[in-house]
């Protein structure tokens, strides 16, 4: 690639998001970020790296979040996002590199090469991913996965004031249906396709 490239992608939960961007960064030869940028954030800001696991699945809702602060203090989820954004930004500086999650693509949003992509997906597919790849019990499945894209979505709008998914605010939106690898054919052509411009 001639030019510093970041890709940063979003995903619905079961979609195959984080599989997805950690294929398409092997076959780009690039970084990748997902659950190693947490643990980075952690240790550049002192904060505990469970505190930052956590952050997505505590943001239930937009009231509760925007309780836990007020005007003259941070709240330790805002000192977590504030601690991982820094952290996004020094690898986007690094070099070429695949973000999952974090809402990497608000945090990077003045990057000129940034490459933002949605991933999302059926729900039958999705649940049967949750089941036989996350090990997830079948029980109430459909429930806790509808649960999990509302924590993610909570806390995306929060932090960004953008709606979550939404078309307009990413680069590819990708139905994960048509396979994985597939799919990261798909982003890698995009990609070409932007690096030659």
């Amino acid at each position: 690639m001639n030019k510093n490239i970041i890709i940063t992608i979003d995903r619905q939960y079961g979609s195959g998001g984080r599989k997805i961007g950690e294929k398409l960064a092997d076959k780009l030869g690039v970084a990748f970020y997902d659950r190693a940028l947490l643990k980075r954030a952690a240790e550049e800001s002192g904060l505990h790296e469970d505190m930052f696991k956590n952050a997505e699945k505590r943001a239930t809702n937009l009231f509760a979040l925007s309780l836990s602060s007020s005007p003259y203090t941070l709240s330790i989820d805002d000192e977590i996002f504030i601690a991982q954004s820094k952290t996004i930004k020094k690898v986007a500086e690094e070099g070429n590199c695949v973000i999952v999650g974090a809402c990497a693509d608000y945090v990077l949003k003045d990057y000129p090469n940034c490459i933002n992509v949605f991933i999302h997906a059926d729900i039958e597919k999705r649940k049967l991913r949750a089941i036989n790849e996350y090990n997830m019990p079948e029980e109430n499945i459909e429930k806790t996965i509808t649960k999990l894209d509302k924590c993610r979505s909570t806390y995306y709008v929060h932090y960004t004031d953008n709606k979550w998914g939404k078309a307009q605010n990413y680069d590819i939106t990708l139905d994960s249906g048509i396979g994985i690898d597939n799919a990261v054919e798909l982003i890698k052509m995009y990609v070409n396709m932007k690096n030659k411009k």
